[in-house]
C-alpha cells in the first residue's frame, strides 16, 4: 500500500494550484492531508472522487479556515475514528484515523509553537498525544501515523541547526519529545531508508528558502515497530509545489 502525507496549507488553494492533477499522477492508495482550512461542504468533493478517491473523510477545526485534517482512500476502511476524544485536541481538528485489514493509518497535524501560549498548548498536546498513542497501540499495534509534527528531530533535519536552536520546532524539549515518541515503538520511515542530509519537507515563503533548499524536515510517516519488515520504501517528494510543505511517501506491504 502506497501512503502519502501532505500538509497542503489550505485544500482549496492547493486544488487551485493543480493538486488533484498531481494526485492522479502520484496515485497513492491513501493520502493523509493536514491543514485543510475548510469544511467538507466548502470543497469540490466530486472532483476528488473523479480523481479516484471514492472514500474521503474530513475532520475540520471548529474555527473556520483553520487547521483540520482529512484522509482520501481508494480502499474502503473498516472503521474511521474522528479525533481522540480529548476536547482540546479535537476542537482544532488534528487527528483522523482509518483502520484497514492489517494496519491503521492516522493523519496528524501537531500544533506549532509560534508564541508562548501556543508553545504551552503544543507541549500539552504532545504529552496527551503520547499517552493516547500508548493506549491505542495496545488495541492497534500496527499503526502508521503520518503528518506534520512541526518538529525537526536531529540537526540533519534542519538547514541551520545553530541559528534555529531556540526556535520552536527545534527546541530541545520538542526534539526530546519526538525522540521519545520514536523510542516508544515507532520508526521514522524516511530515516530508516535515507541517512543523507539536505532532505526537507517545509520551507519558509521568505528569502527564497525553497529555491535555496533552506528547509526543515517536520513531516513524518511514523511506522510502528511491528510493521518494520513490511516497509518497502520511504521518500520525500519535493517536486510537488502546492504548499509551503511537500508530500512524503511510505510504502508498506499490505
Amino acid at each position: 500500500m502506497k501512503i502519502i502525507s501532505y500538509n497542503v496549507n489550505g485544500i482549496r488553494a492547493a486544488i487551485n494550484k493543480g493538486f488533484l492533477d498531481w494526485l492522479k499522477l502520484a496515485n497513492p492508495d491513501v493520502i493523509c492531508i493536514q491543514e485543510i482550512k475548510a469544511m467538507k461542504e466548502q470543497v469540490d468533493v466530486e472532483a476528488i472522487e473523479e480523481a479516484g478517491y471514492k472514500y474521503h473523510y474530513w475532520f475540520s477545526a471548529k474555527k473556520k479556515g483553520y487547521s483540520g485534517v482529512a484522509v482520501f482512500s481508494k480502499v474502503k476502511p473498516n472503521h474511521v475514528e474522528y479525533g481522540t476524544g480529548i476536547e482540546s485536541m479535537d476542537d482544532e481538528g488534528r487527528n483522523l484515523r482509518v483502520d484497514f485489514d492489517g494496519f491503521s493509518v492516522m493523519s496528524l497535524y501537531l500544533p506549532s509553537g509560534t508564541n508562548i501560549q501556543r508553545l504551552d498548548h503544543k507541549l500539552e498536546y504532545m504529552a496527551m498525544f503520547q499517552d493516547y498513542v500508548d493506549q491505542l497501540k495496545k488495541k492497534i499495534p500496527n499503526l502508521i501515523i503520518c503528518g506534520d509534527y512541526n518538529i525537526c528531530h536531529e540537526a540533519i533535519d534542519i538547514h541551520d541547526p545553530v541559528r534555529n536552536a531556540k526556535v520552536s520546532g527545534f527546541l530541545p524539549v520538542e526534539r526530546e519529545w519526538i525522540g521519545g515518541f520514536i523510542d516508544s515503538g515507532f520508526i521514522d520511515s524516511f530515516r530508516f531508508f535515507n541517512k543523507e542530509p539536505h532532505h526537507y519537507s517545509w520551507w519558509s515563503y521568505r528569502a527564497n528558502a525553497r529555491a535555496n533548499n533552506k528547509g526543515w524536515r517536520i513531516d513524518y510517516c511514523m511506522v510502528s515497530e511491528p510493521l518494520k519488515d513490511q516497509m518497502q520504501r520511504a521518500v520525500i517528494l519535493p517536486e510537488a509545489m502546492h504548499s509551503d510543505h511537500c508530500p512524503i511517501l511510505v510504502e508498506v506491504k499490505s
